[in-house]
């Protein structure tokens, strides 16, 4: 029997020198997003299009739409895919809002802005009735802008977690705990 909790190990996906959602960080953005088996996620900033595929395989009965503006990302996207066999993704090269064609969704995340984080969030405050928005940042500056965003616009249940992962490398024959960058998860959601 297969595994079926989010986490799949990073070694698992391919990754070149992409960035890409860290496993304990993945498990906890995809539990802030609440989603069901038939929603519909915008992955923004999908790097390696880790989120997308672990919520492609939870969304059983839902579809993710991925958009990346790195062509090497999403060449590494469409390559994770076919490695894990996932047929309910829609890769998007381009840009947030300019390059999106009219698609229906009701979570999102954002993995990466490129500099454009209100304008991704008026996006999605305009195009999205009611849904779970997590926002995930490595900048006090965009996490402060989407916090603040959200919570200018009404979202619900706004909150800020600064997730801080560390691991044990050997050194001789001690363990040596080793820090990851700290990482911003910034949710909420938008009612009818």
């Amino acid at each position: 029997m297969g595994i079926i909790t989010p986490g799949i190990p990073d070694s698992q996906f391919i990754r070149g020198k992409v960035p890409m959602t860290k496993e304990e960080v993945r498990s906890l953005s995809l539990c802030k997003l609440r989603l069901r088996e038939d929603d519909v996620l915008l992955d923004i900033g999908a790097g390696t299009g880790s989120i997308s595929i672990e919520a492609a395989i939870l969304l059983k009965k839902g579809m993710v739409h991925s958009i990346e503006r790195k062509v090497e990302a999403v060449e590494l996207i469409k390559k994770n895919i076919i490695k894990f066999e996932i047929e309910n993704i829609n890769v998007i090269e381009g840009y947030v809002p300019e390059d999106l064609p009219n698609i229906k969704f009701n979570k999102v995340f954002i993995g990466g802005s490129g500099g454009n984080m209100e304008e991704i969030l008026d996006y999605i405050y305009e195009n999205m009735q009611s849904g779970n928005v997590v926002i995930n940042a490595i900048t006090l500056e965009n996490t402060y802008k989407g916090y603040d965003y959200l919570r200018s616009k009404g979202f619900e249940d706004v909150e800020i977690i600064q997730v801080g992962i560390s691991r044990g490398n050997m050194l001789k024959d001690l363990t040596l705990m080793k820090a990851e960058n700290p990482i911003f998860i910034v949710s909420g959601r938008k009612g009818k």
